[in-house]
């Protein structure tokens, strides 16, 4: 019995000696892979994805996160800020360039720890572009270069590359990068000069290339919240969103009661400010202050002076400034949309003859003109041609009496005596004129 239990207990050891070796590389391909999507613009509203979907990554014991990228670029501040978010991660970064990596996408791929295109791919073209899509300023192109320059060293890729993507005085001619053009490279000329690792036609053949194959895939993908986040901190639509506000309360002010055009405006600005809060730009202090305003101008209807109005609109565009990533940038978008606002008031007061609808609560815009119905006194248009005589002389003014009433006149500008008759030739409100009758019958 004793024989036959060390002979289990010898087999069991040998049989465990050949199968775990296979047992261990089996386990060490399997693994979690995160797909993380880099598509269309670079910008504010991606940053909070990249961010959101890193944490979980982080959370869940990723081993790897694939960025899919495939974008022709966007804003070399946000930019910036992924990249530095990519070299916290813990997790292994792969750039799989699924089509383009242009301008801040070369950028990012560049800070990867590995990069594989697909095939007819290409990433460059990298220069640095001011709001109206011109060449920046030479302080501007330093400072991306120098950027680009130390986004391949940290990766230890040669640094030539890089600036030749981001400065057209560098001078590649044999990748068709002379001076005064970019570089922008293939997968293949990518794999040459040591910026990519290889190229591959699919995602599981990347799996493969980077021993992942057995890994269990997990796809990120913008929310709903996080997709509207993207489109409305774009810095084309910041503007135009902003004008949308500005122009629908102008003409609200010009309409009796709330209808269409301050539904409008109140709904751009509640979704800037809510992209904004999404995209982590906007803090509760920014919403606080923009609440603050808004009470300001409501209690100006209430309120005398205009103080608590000027406060208000001063505190709803410091919100609106605080709400976005480049203090600067909202300054201008505020300045544009008060330039379309300010037009949109002129053009329908002008051209449409329209009044301020809800100052009238603020100012009296009642007028006691004649027009509108206002005299001082009752037009006695009923004493034209009546005689009367003077109860006091006219020099010119004085007094005369009619049926029996007396009533202050002025002559056409003779004196007339005490006691003579004269006739009402004209009644103008207060002001009564006669004419001596007997110089009137004299003439004739």
């Amino acid at each position: 019995m004793q024989k036959l239990i060390r002979g289990f207990l010898l087999l069991t050891l040998i049989v465990s000696a050949i199968v775990l070796p296979f047992s261990n590389t089996s386990l060490a391909k399997t693994g979690t892979v995160y797909k993380v999507p880099i598509h269309n613009e670079v910008e504010k509203g991606l940053y909070a994805f990249l961010k959101r979907s890193f944490n979980e990554a982080e959370k869940a014991g990723a081993d790897v996160i694939v960025l899919d990228i495939n974008t022709p670029g966007g804003f070399t501040d946000t930019a910036g800020e992924i990249a530095k978010l990519m070299d916290e991660t813990e997790p292994k970064i792969v750039a799989y360039i699924n089509k383009r990596a242009l301008s801040a996408g070369a950028f990012l791929a560049l800070h990867a720890d590995e990069i594989y295109m697909s095939p007819g791919s290409k990433m460059g073209a990298s220069a640095v572009i001011d709001g109206s899509g011109n060449a920046a300023d030479k302080k501007a192109r330093s400072a991306w270069s120098a950027d680009m320059k130390n986004a391949a060293e940290s990766q230890k890729r040669d640094p030539k590359f890089a600036l030749a993507m981001a400065n057209p005085e560098e001078d590649l001619p044999e990748f068709r990068a002379g001076k005064g053009e970019l570089l922008t490279l293939t997968d293949r000329e990518a794999v040459e000069v040591g910026y990519s690792e290889g190229t591959v036609a699919t995602y599981d053949e990347l799996l493969t290339e980077i021993g992942m194959e057995d890994a269990t895939t997990i796809s990120t993908n913008p929310t709903f919240s996080e997709q509207i986040a993207r489109f409305i901190t774009n810095p084309v639509v910041v503007p135009i969103l902003l004008s949308i506000a500005g122009l629908g309360l102008i003409v609200e002010l010009y309409s009796p009661g709330f209808g269409v055009a301050g539904t409008m405006g109140g709904s751009a600005l509640l979704l800037f400010f809510y992209g904004h809060l999404i995209a982590g730009l906007a803090g509760y202090e920014a919403i606080l202050l923009f609440l603050l305003g808004a009470g300001l101008i409501v209690a100006e209807l209430f309120l005398p002076h205009g103080i608590a109005g000027i406060a208000g609109a001063v505190a709803v565009t410091g919100s609106i400034i605080m709400a976005g990533a480049n203090p600067a940038y909202m300054a201008i978008s505020v300045l544009i949309a008060l330039i379309i606002a300010t037009t949109g008031m002129v053009v329908i007061m002008k051209f449409f003859g329209k009044k301020l609808h809800l100052l009238n609560r603020m100012i009296l815009m009642d007028a006691t003109d004649t027009e509108s119905g206002y005299v001082s006194n009752v037009n006695r248009i009923d004493w034209l041609g009546k005689t009367a005589i003077t109860l006091t002389p006219l020099r010119p003014s004085g007094a005369i009496v009619l049926d029996g009433e007396r009533i202050d006149v002025v002559s056409e500008g003779s004196y007339i005596d005490k006691g003579k008759r004269v006739k009402i030739v004209k009644v103008e409100g207060s002001r009564t004129v006669v004419r001596e009758l007997q110089e009137m019958e004299g003439n004739e």
